[in-house]
Formats: C-alpha cells, sequence, structure tokens
C-alpha cells in the first residue's frame, strides 16, 4: 500500500487540513493529563480538561457554526485498520504525534450486503502537530501508529457522537451497522472486540496493517 500525505491534492477528496488555530494549549493538555498505552487503543468521547480550554468554545462556533460539540481523544498503539466507521458530519483530528490514517469512501460500500472491499482504502500520513477534518462522507477509524511509539489524537465532533447506541427499530440494511450514536460500523473478522460486540463483519480481503508502510 502506497503512503499518501494529507498535503497531498489526494487527500482533498476525503476532507481538508484545517488552519487559522492555536492547538498549542489543548496539545499540550492532551500530553499532560491523558494517559497512552502501549499495548491496545483507548478512546474517549468527551474529556472536561479539554474542553474546559479556550478553543472548545472557539471550534464549536467557528468550526462547527454554533452547534454543540464535544473534545475527547483517540491513544494509544495500534497499527491496524481493523474496522471503517462513518458520522453524518465531519470529524476533526488533531494529532500530537505522527498517525497514519486509513481511508475510504462510503460510495464504496455494496449497498447490497453492506460491505466493502478493503483494497479500497489508503494510507495519508499525518504530522505531528497538525489537524485535519474528515468529511463526513469518509470511512475512517482509529488513527494508526506511524512508528513503534503510538500517538496520541484530540477527536472533535458535535456532541453525543460515539455514546450510547439509541434504541431503533432496523428500518434497512444501514441500520445493521449502528453501533453508537451517529456511528455507523463495518468490522474486519480480525477485529476480535468489534465483533464480539455485535459489529457488521463486511470489511474484505487482507486486514490493511500500517507496519507495511513504515519508513
Amino acid at each position: 500500500m502506497k503512503l499518501e500525505s494529507v498535503k497531498d491534492v489526494s487527500f482533498r477528496e476525503y476532507g481538508q487540513i484545517v488552519e487559522g488555530y492555536d492547538f498549542t494549549e489543548l496539545l499540550q493538555t492532551l500530553k499532560g493529563k491523558t494517559r497512552r498505552p502501549v499495548d491496545k487503543v483507548i478512546y474517549v468521547p468527551s474529556d472536561p480538561q479539554l474542553e474546559g480550554l479556550s478553543i472548545y468554545g472557539v471550534l464549536q462556533n467557528n468550526y462547527y457554526g454554533g452547534i454543540p460539540i464535544q473534545i475527547g481523544y483517540c491513544n494509544g498503539h495500534g497499527t491496524k485498520l481493523n474496522a471503517l466507521e462513518y458520522h453524518r458530519n465531519s470529524e476533526i483530528n488533531i494529532t500530537y504525534d505522527d498517525v497514519i490514517l486509513f481511508l475510504a469512501k462510503q460510495s464504496d460500500i455494496n449497498l447490497v450486503d453492506w460491505s466493502i472491499d478493503a483494497g479500497l482504502t489508503r494510507a495519508f500520513f499525518l504530522p505531528a502537530g497538525m489537524a485535519v477534518e474528515l468529511y463526513a462522507s469518509t470511512l475512517h477509524y482509529a488513527p494508526s501508529s506511524a512508528d513503534q511509539t503510538g500517538f496520541q489524537v484530540i477527536i472533535v465532533l458535535p456532541r453525543g457522537t460515539n455514546t450510547a447506541k439509541p434504541a431503533i427499530t432496523p428500518k434497512n440494511g444501514e441500520d445493521r451497522l449502528l453501533t453508537a450514536a451517529n456511528k455507523w460500523l463495518i468490522a474486519h473478522a480480525e477485529a476480535k472486540a468489534e465483533v464480539a460486540a455485535g459489529a457488521h463483519v463486511g470489511i474484505r480481503g487482507a486486514n490493511p496493517d500500517a507496519r507495511s508502510v513504515w519508513q
């Protein structure tokens, strides 16, 4: 798999670089106040320490146009894709460390069986200290390690995303993918935790591994 950069023109199909904001205090708080496991990846949708900073209101009003948001984080060490998810809105990733993002397009999903070919995913390098917006139509999951040291990444989303799944009566095939609030997910068979939790298994082919593109 070719490693591309979020600075490449090709990334514009999936998202855009977020410019004009000072994320220094946010990243310093992330580094100093949150833990980074060495053997797994953890995700916290909303963190009061991060949301207590002045950048919270700026992002809520400027970037998200005034709708309530949450600022959380994804920390740890992981190299495999394992799953692809999407939301009904954009997500911002602000990274303290170099990471690799595995991305695909919602339009690549087979709507008959709600599957996707793993070969359609692309690997993008996101350097430390940079922020990107991932469009609502971009399939993504947890960032992957760009080296042996792991990562700490800020995740910004509309408030309530990735919290408890609402109780619904399925209306169509897509409803099978809903695994949490505002979270539709397709798992690879190797994603043991996701499969055990009842995720729809629909990623076909080899499970992409960031170690194959490490330089």
